[in-house]
C-alpha cells in the first residue's frame, strides 16, 4: 500500500465529496421529506453505490463498461432521466405544499418502505452516474501508480465510506433543524431548491459528452 498516495488520496476525496452533487440533493430530499432515518438510508443508497463501482472498477468490469459505448451511454441517460424524476417530484411537492408531520424517530425506524424508498433513491441516483465510475478508472490509478487491482478497491473503498460518513453527518444536521423545516414556507422553499438543483444537475449530465 503506497501509504503516502493514500494519505494525497484522502485528502482530494475530502474535497471531492464535500462538494454539493446529485447525492447531496437526493439526501436532502429523503431527509427533509421522512426525516433522518430514510435520509440515512439514503446516504447508504449512494455509499453502496459508490463500493460496487469500485468494485467494478478494480476487477476491470467497470473499463469494459466504459468502452461499450451503447452501454454507457444507456446508463448515462437513464441517470439522466432518473435525477429528472426525482427533481420533478421535489418541484411538484413545493408547488404543492401539502406536507404530513414529520414522524418521530422510533417511527421512522420501523418503516421498513421508506427506509428502502430512501436506500433505492440513493443507490440509483448514483449507479447511473457515469461520472462516478469514470472518476475510479481515470483519477485512482494517478494515485496508485502500478500498484495491484486490491489497492484501487482499497482507495474506491475509502471514498465509499468518506462519502457515508458526510452524508449522515448531513442527515443529522438536518434532523436538528426538524422545529424549522417543519414550516410550510421553509419547506416548500427547500423542496423548491432541491428540484431546480436536481434538474440542473440532471441537465449537466445530459450535456456532457
Amino acid at each position: 500500500m503506497p501509504w503516502s498516495s493514500y494519505g494525497s488520496f484522502l485528502v482530494f476525496a475530502v474535497v471531492l465529496v464535500l462538494i454539493p452533487g446529485p447525492d447531496f440533493a437526493v439526501v436532502t430530499k429523503n431527509t427533509l421529506a421522512a426525516g433522518r432515518w430514510r435520509g440515512a438510508w439514503s446516504a447508504g443508497g449512494v455509499a453502496g453505490s459508490n463500493a460496487v463501482q469500485g468494485a467494478a472498477a478494480a476487477t476491470g468490469l467497470g473499463a469494459l463498461v466504459v468502452r461499450a459505448q451503447p452501454l454507457f451511454m444507456a446508463i448515462k441517460w437513464a441517470g439522466v432521466a432518473y435525477l429528472a424524476f426525482l427533481g420533478v417530484q421535489a418541484v411538484r411537492s413545493a408547488i404543492r405544499g401539502d406536507y404530513p408531520p414529520l414522524g418521530g424517530g422510533a417511527g421512522e425506524r420501523r418503516a421498513a418502505g421508506a427506509a428502502f424508498g430512501g436506500w433505492r433513491q440513493g443507490f440509483l441516483s448514483n449507479i447511473t452516474n457515469p461520472k462516478v465510475l469514470v472518476f475510479y478508472l481515470a483519477v485512482l490509478p494517478q494515485f496508485i501508480g502500478g500498484e495491484g487491482l486490491p489497492v484501487l478497491f482499497v482507495f474506491a473503498l475509502s471514498h465509499a465510506l468518506l462519502s457515508l460518513s458526510y452524508l449522515l453527518v448531513l442527515t443529522a444536521f438536518l434532523d436538528r433543524l426538524r422545529g424549522v423545516l417543519t414550516r410550510r414556507r421553509v419547506r416548500r422553499g427547500l423542496d423548491a431548491v432541491t428540484g431546480t438543483a436536481l434538474l440542473g444537475f440532471s441537465a449537466r449530465l445530459a450535456a456532457e459528452r
